[in-house]
């Protein structure tokens, strides 16, 4: 059985098409989202460029404030203007707002968007602390400095942690669900082993159908090997994510791997279970694949991180018999926060839909006869 399964493992390999979606595509969609979102927290955002124009009676405090906001990370450059000149600069969108240092500052901006949120907040927060602010300049005017500098450091005194300690990523979830996409990827691979075990498949598959193989041997090579070869393939992808692109996987290493590994049975189950029900036509079978692995991607949260969540809220059933869920919910709880009860569950539902589907695939494929080959 050790050379069945050998050639059948290089059997697969030389066929590009069974390795491409299940290995090939969750790598470059994995560089995709790292590309797109996965690296935001270090991302260098510039300097929003703002205007001051100060009215009669102006809040000396607020232009401190200012003051202190462009010292710090140099996150605002507020340049002092005439009216005329700062409406001309808005108008030409040189500047993305315009604070006027009245007696009540207020704010002026031509549109909506990241520059124009970020001074709104500004002003927000300014209004929030005045009086703390206007009583420390009546009380101790030399403290006022100081007071104003702690004040636009705020952003600094809070940081996002889980329950448990570590800190959390709400991107995260799009890699949970795209290694729970790659497991059940491995229906292609089932596809491709279904295929070669149905001798009205292909001439090969007749051919050895009709060799003196026992037909028990035969399809447990096919299976052993499916398996092994899809769980190397998630394992390149978990390294990639985990050591290459850094992302949120420096948890528990061997918990990991025992969800993968039966995520990755239950993919190659279920392409192989897909594949061998019915007459159907073979672009038929592969549309049904597709259908079922990427709705489970979808209610996982692989195209909308916010999808898992509305379905645990609305109709929690779905995801719990979800193997898509179930994998992404397994790495969070490894990853993010730990929490062994519903770690434990996660891993004996998916378990438990991995032995039916496996028990079922077993069933379909040794049960074919044939009339003549």
């Amino acid at each position: 059985m050790y050379h069945l399964i050998k050639y059948s493992i290089i059997r697969k390999v030389r066929n590009f098409s069974i390795l491409f979606w299940p290995l090939v595509f969750p790598l470059v969609l994995g560089t995709l989202f790292y590309m797109a979102f996965g690296n935001l927290d270090e991302a260098d955002f510039e300097t929003v460029q703002a205007a001051v124009v100060k009215e009669k009676g102006s809040d000396q405090v607020f232009l401190a404030f200012l003051g202190e906001m462009q010292e710090g990370e140099n996150l605002v450059h507020a340049e002092e203007m005439t009216e005329e000149e700062a409406e001309q600069a808005l108008e030409e969108q040189e500047i993305s707002g315009v604070f006027y240092a009245g007696e009540t500052p207020y704010l002026k901006v031509n549109g909506s968007g990241i520059s124009q949120s970020i001074l709104q907040s500004i002003l927000e927060s300014y209004q929030g602390g005045k009086q703390t602010l206007t009583t420390v300049a009546q009380k101790d005017p030399l403290r006022l400095p100081a007071a104003v500098s702690r004040m636009a450091d705020y952003q600094d005194m809070t940081k996002q942690v889980s329950l448990g300690g570590r800190t959390t990523d709400g991107n995260s979830t799009f890699f949970y669900a795209l290694v729970a996409m790659a497991c059940l990827y491995g229906c292609f691979i089932g596809q491709g082993s279904a295929r070669w075990l149905q001798a009205n498949l292909s001439a090969l598959a007749a051919r050895q159908c009709a060799s003196s193989m026992n037909r028990l041997v035969m399809v447990l090579t096919e299976l052993i090997s499916s398996f092994l070869l899809h769980f190397i393939n998630v394992l390149i992808l978990l390294a990639y994510l985990r050591y290459i692109l850094r992302m949120d996987f420096q948890g528990d290493l061997p918990r990991m791997l025992l969800v993968v590994f039966a995520g990755c049975v239950t993919g190659v189950a279920l392409g192989i279970l897909i594949y061998s029900m019915g007459r159907w036509k073979e672009n038929i079978k592969i549309g049904i694949i597709l259908g079922v692995t990427m709705t489970a991607s979808f209610l996982a949260g692989l195209m909308f991180a916010q999808m898992k969540y509305i379905v645990d809220r609305h109709a929690p059933v779905i995801n719990r018999l979800n193997p898509a869920a179930l994998i992404a919910d397994a790495f969070y709880c490894i990853n993010v926060y730990d929490d062994p009860e519903r770690f434990a569950r996660d891993l004996i539902t998916l378990s438990v839909i991995c032995i039916i589907l496996v028990t079922l695939s077993f069933l379909a494929v040794r049960r074919e006869r044939y009339d003549s080959i």
